[in-house]
């Protein structure tokens, strides 16, 4: 796709040897093999910070940022989260930068950025990325095609509340 076809950046992040900590590469994964239009993927693993120039050079105009993000809630479950709120959930971060810095630089040059927790159940090497999260992964690769911002995001926490 060339930058000008491109509405949106999913900026997938994660180790996927990591067990559920894979969900960002799971998904970013799953765009490779079967796009979604208006949407690229980049696979920022765990050091993210690493390709923000590959994002730019994109020029989209949203950045979801989508990782595997401990806020206390079932495994699989999906949230929008803060990024003013991530330091203060400390969170437990596998890779080598916060996130805030990240966000808040895209933030700069992109007019919409959110970023997407999928509640994590198991993050230890060598393990596999567990069935609720693999679930959190393609309910959100669906959901990117309607995409309707970041409050759209609460159709796909009713949506798993109900399957319970």
């Amino acid at each position: 796709m060339k930058p000008s076809e491109i509405n949106g950046v999913v900026l997938t992040v994660g180790n996927s040897m990591m067990g559920d900590d894979g969900a960002g590469p799971m998904l970013g994964e799953k765009m490779l093999r079967d796009p979604v239009s208006g949407w690229t993927v980049v696979n920022g693993g765990s050091a993210p910070e690493n390709v923000v120039h590959q994002v730019r050079a994109l020029n989209p105009s949203r950045v979801v940022v989508v990782d595997a993000t401990d806020m206390g809630l079932s495994p699989g479950e999906i949230r929008v989260v803060d990024p003013n709120d991530i330091a203060d959930m400390f969170i437990v971060s596998t890779h080598t930068m916060p996130l805030t810095f990240l966000i808040d630089s895209l933030k700069d040059d992109v007019p919409e950025v959110t970023f997407i927790g999928i509640q994590p159940d198991i993050v230890a090497f060598y393990f596999p990325v567990t069935p609720a999260v693999c679930d959190a992964v393609e309910r959100l690769y669906q959901h990117l095609e309607n995409w309707q911002g970041p409050e759209g995001i609460e159709a796909l926490v009713i949506e798993a509340s109900e399957e319970i």
